[in-house]
Parts: structure tokens; sequence; C-alpha cells
């Protein structure tokens, strides 16, 4: 069985208390756990677990289940338990076994509720990310365009991506990166909700037409750190 821990599982804003979303290659993908399922239906672990074995094999028609060795909650001991990971379509099957308590009435709701918002969520920010395209494209052209480039010696793209980042953030790309777990190779856009997507597609418009209008560096720091309305004593290029 394989291990869970090759993806990255991520418990950020996107992320619901039942629903959690892990990247498997460049998708994002929803699941929950076994864990997760026995306390939302108010159902002990151990039934869980008899529940899971005795169905794996139909559960694996829609996807291997992926297995990671998790802290028990409240152990002193420092025990560890094996946790299974539930894609959409096998968790849907999984609750169809549970004995259909008002607990589990009440927890299939939500179920069906979560993933439906995590996938409606993932579609807002496929779309957003498409849209934001020519405008990634554009603001390379305005550091390139400006001279900005040549300047920083050919760090100018990343100081820009993350002076912009910090500035809808709070973070820069890499510590957004590190925050939720992403590899060092991975893009921090493919890490953010569509509301996070949106601001940081504001502040690319807004350092584009600065470039474009000559602003330097350092003068659309100080406006991105102090607001627009400090843009008439910035100084330009």
């Amino acid at each position: 069985m394989n291990n869970a821990s090759r993806d990255t599982e991520h418990t950020f804003a996107l992320s619901t208390d039942l629903v959690l979303i892990k990247s498997i290659g460049s998708r994002m993908e929803p699941y929950t756990t076994t864990d997760k399922i026995a306390e939302f239906a108010e159902v002990s672990r151990k039934a869980v677990n008899q529940l899971l074995r005795r169905h794996l094999k139909d559960l694996e028609q829609f996807g291997k289940v992926e297995f990671e060795m998790e802290p028990l909650r409240g152990s002193r001991t420092g025990q560890r338990v094996k946790n299974a990971h539930l894609n959409e379509q096998q968790a849907t099957l999984f609750i169809t076994y549970l004995q259909n308590t008002p607990p589990v009435r009440r927890f299939k709701k939500r179920l069906v509720h979560d993933f439906f918002a995590m996938r409606e969520e993932l579609t807002k920010r496929r779309t957003l990310r498409e849209v934001g395209k020519p405008v990634q494209r554009e603001l390379t052209d305005a550091i390139r365009d400006s001279g900005e480039a040549a300047r920083m010696h050919g760090h100018a793209f990343n100081t820009y991506t993350n002076l912009i980042y910090r500035a809808a953030l709070g973070q820069t790309a890499p510590q957004v990166k590190k925050a939720r777990g992403a590899a060092k190779d991975a893009r921090a856009v493919d890490f953010l909700t569509s509301d996070e997507l949106r601001t940081v597609e504001k502040k690319k418009r807004l350092v584009t037409d600065l470039l474009d209008d000559g602003y330097s560096y350092e003068a659309i720091r100080e406006i991105l750190q102090g607001g627009v309305t400090h843009a008439k004593r910035a100084q330009r290029l």
C-alpha cells in the first residue's frame, strides 16, 4: 500500500474541518480520512477501520487507498496509528457502509456539502489561474522593458514577485510555499485560494502600471507599503 507522505497535505484556508486537499503531481485533489470519518460520524475508530478492511477491494475500484502513520490524539506515549486517505468517490461509497444513526446522517450531509464546496473552490482557482496568465505576461514584459531586469542582474522577476506576495499576503512566495508544505520547485501560485489569487492579481496589475509609468523598484515598494495615495511622493526612475 502506498504511503500518502509523498503527497503534500494542506490544511490552510482552502480546507474544511472534514475535507482536506493534497497535491498529486500538478493537481490539487480533495480527500478525507478514516480518522475524520470516525470523529464526525461519532463512530469508533475500531469500527471504521474494520469497515475499511472489509470493503477495501471495493473502495480501490476508485483508486488506490493510501495510508499515513499519524500521532494518536490524546496519546501520552507517542503512539502512532494508520490513517487512510479517501478521495471523494471512495468516501461517498464508504459512508454507505455506516449504520444510519442521527450523527451519521448529519455527517453524510456535511461530507457531501464540503466535497462540493471544495470542488467549487478548486474550479475557481483553475479559472483564476488561467485568467491571470495574461496579467503575469504583462508584468514580465513591464519588468523587462523598464530595464529593471538588467539593473537587478537577473533577479528582478523574483524580487518583484516577492514584493507583490508580501504586499498581498504578508509573506514572500518562498514563505507561502514553506508555510503550506509545498516542494521547493513548486509554484506558490498553485497553493493560493481563489481570494488570495484575486488579491495577488490586483497587486500585479498595480505594479505593471507603475513600471509602465516609470517608477523604480524602491518607489513601487513605498507605494505598496504605504498605499497608492503615496504615489505622488514616490521617486521615479
